[in-house]
């Protein structure tokens, strides 16, 4: 990315242009700012948009067009932020957990950030996970706003990555580049099989906890409790697009059936 481009994109994040040196107090604001700008959305399935795994069309998406996006989307174009902002970047392969064990190779894409020689879990593709860096050589508990995290080694040396004592995804420590996610990444924009052409989401992280909306249902979770608030028209669907995410549609996008 050129300067101006890296502007752009943190002003997309709301955050000052000339931070800093590249460290880890920095990453980690960077993280939580774009965790509460970018949504988690899988839009584009539904859209019948197509999903380029390069930096500029994944960066294009999130800063020109004011989108979100899938894991690929999210970490591919934060990654290259941190590259251009003077981080060691590194790609990992990730599969998600499930109550059969771990689904498909390259399920999911995280962050593998070296700060000072040391490295960092970073990943704001996930939904619901870590706000901050997670210590990846640390096998002991680390506490996150969003809960507990623990990170195991299995004789293989693969890592397995757990929230509050459960496991959310199985990590490689093999570097990887985007074209390697790409199959992947057809399946899950394709196969009547994949959780994402079953389910539209969109979701953010908020000051007081998260704003969701699951396909006409606008669920508001904070420190209040969890509230779950059905749109009955597709006004109310577009005006929430545009008011908890920014995102502006000319149409509602709907589940395809299988």
């Amino acid at each position: 990315m050129d300067g101006a481009r890296v502007e752009r994109y943190l002003a997309r994040i709301g955050v000052p242009a000339h931070g800093g040196e590249p460290g880890l107090a920095r990453l980690a604001d960077l993280q939580e700012r774009h965790l509460h700008a970018v949504p988690f959305e899988n839009l584009s399935v539904h859209l019948d948009e197509p999903i380029d795994l390069v930096p500029e069309a994944l960066v294009d998406k999130i800063v020109e067009r004011n989108r979100g996006g899938f894991c690929y989307e999210l970490n591919g174009a934060f990654g290259a932020l941190l590259t251009a902002l003077g981080y060691e970047v590194t790609l990992l392969c990730a599969r998600a957990a499930t109550p059969d064990g771990f689904g498909p190779p390259f399920d999911h894409l995280a962050l593998r950030v070296d700060v000072d020689g040391e490295p960092w879990l970073v990943d704001v593709g996930f939904g619901r996970f870590s706000h901050r860096p997670i210590r990846l050589a640390e096998r002991g508990e680390q506490k996150d706003p969003a809960g507990t995290f623990l990170v195991t080694e299995d004789a293989e040396g693969d890592l397995t990555v757990l929230r509050n004592g459960g496991r959310e995804y199985r990590l490689e420590t093999r570097p990887r580049t985007l074209a390697d996610f790409e199959p992947t990444c057809w399946w899950h924009r394709t196969s009547p099989k994949s959780h994402f052409t079953r389910s539209l989401v969109c979701s953010r992280l908020t000051d007081s906890g998260r704003v969701t909306l699951s396909g006409n249902v606008l669920i508001v979770t904070d420190d209040a409790g969890k509230r779950e608030t059905p749109l009955s028209t597709e006004a109310e669907v577009l005006d929430a697009y545009s008011r908890h995410f920014g995102i502006s549609l000319d149409s509602v996008p709907t589940v395809r059936e299988s």
